[in-house]
């Protein structure tokens, strides 16, 4: 009997998110592809080991039970370290080492001086704060003799972002593709080696029991900057709180329409949410870059107080490759129809959370 209601209930959480709905009932499920794999897996095994009346529909379940463990292990693949991409790394005609910190500081999270020692000690070139209100905007002004560029959004609805720099900030505008109260970060930048590439800061809203009812805002807004990247055209890295998996639909489209290359595959999951919570810890905090960008390190750092573990990561700019082919992959005509109406439906739809 327990295998029968544990095994039924893993494979409806594994049937839920492959239905076409955007309410977060069906999306959450998504988020813990990883924990279902690795409890399925034990579920299986455990069927064999343990004494259990062989019917038909306890093979039935088995059999279903095995199906799914072959496809998540499938999706999850090009997110293991088993997994080599094409990416080849130079040191020649290649710009100088640029390193990044991404941080969703978490608006209720009163460890300033935590935060700021985390920067002080790993002295990034960039960094980016998700959810950073006004006490986070004031706490965070003593960094700004440090880092000389900036772009400061201070929002008290858990979407305000911050962009601090040492590397200089050409052009930027903040954006809202989808809501007033929902921005994100577009700036141009240029190394002293003369170097430049756009940078996305993103955090769009996710489906959840208490935040948005749907994955519509989060996914107009994340395949609208994907639309944005593709029509720049040029050298482009995007990180954020996503509040969203690399495995899911709508990250693949953001990937295609981007045609930019997921920094996760083949360096590991990366998990950062919850940080309190182990067993239930997804890798929301992404990263998507160009082809000619070559990602040399990828991790998370420690705790500062959050919710969230920050990202690092260390990169250039490697021309050598910026006009060879990559396995990128392309929208088709259906694909392409899906990404307008998932961002038009993105722009219409109201916010049941913010005000």
């Amino acid at each position: 009997m327990w295998f029968i209601i544990t095994s039924s209930l893993l494979l409806l959480a594994s049937i839920l998110p492959l239905i076409n709905s955007t309410h977060w009932f069906f999306r959450v499920f998504q988020y813990g592809k990883i924990q279902i794999l690795v409890l399925q897996v034990i579920v299986l095994f455990g069927s064999f080991v343990f004494p259990l009346e062989v019917t038909m529909g306890v093979i039935i379940l088995q059999l279903l039970t095995l199906t799914f463990i072959i496809s998540h292990l499938i999706s999850l693949y090009k997110f293991t370290p088993f997994y080599t991409t094409l990416q080849k790394k130079t040191t020649e005609q290649s710009s100088e080492i640029i390193t990044t910190i991404s941080a969703n500081v978490y608006q209720e999270n009163k460890e300033y001086d935590r935060f700021i020692s985390l920067i002080k000690a790993h002295k990034p070139s960039i960094f980016l704060t998700l959810e950073s209100d006004s006490n986070w905007d004031e706490a965070l002004k003593c960094l700004d003799n440090e880092y000389p560029f900036s772009i400061k959004v201070p929002l008290d609805n858990t979407y305000g972002i911050h962009l601090f720099s040492k590397i200089e900030i050409i052009s930027h505008k903040v954006h809202y593709f989808v809501a007033d109260d929902l921005p994100s970060i577009e700036a141009k930048l240029q190394t002293k080696d003369g170097y430049k590439f756009t940078f996305f800061g993103v955090h769009p809203p996710p489906p959840s029991p208490t935040e948005e009812k749907n994955s519509k805002e989060r996914d107009g807004e994340l395949l609208s900057v994907a639309k944005k990247i593709r029509q720049n055209a040029d050298t482009c890295i995007v990180f954020g709180d996503f509040n969203n998996v690399a495995w899911a639909k709508s990250s693949i489209l953001f990937r295609k329409t981007s045609k930019m290359i997921d920094g996760r595959m083949g360096r590991g999951f990366i998990s950062t949410y919850h940080a309190k919570y182990f067993f239930l810890r997804f890798p929301i905090d992404l990263i998507f870059h160009t082809a000619d960008i070559f990602i040399e390190e990828l991790k998370k750092l420690e705790y500062f107080g959050s919710d969230h573990f920050p990202i690092y990561s260390k990169f250039y700019i490697n021309s050598e490759t910026s006009t060879k082919k990559f396995d990128i992959e392309k929208l088709d005509s259906e694909e392409r129809k899906e990404v307008k109406q998932l961002i038009e439906e993105g722009k219409k739809e109201k916010s049941d959370n913010r005000n």
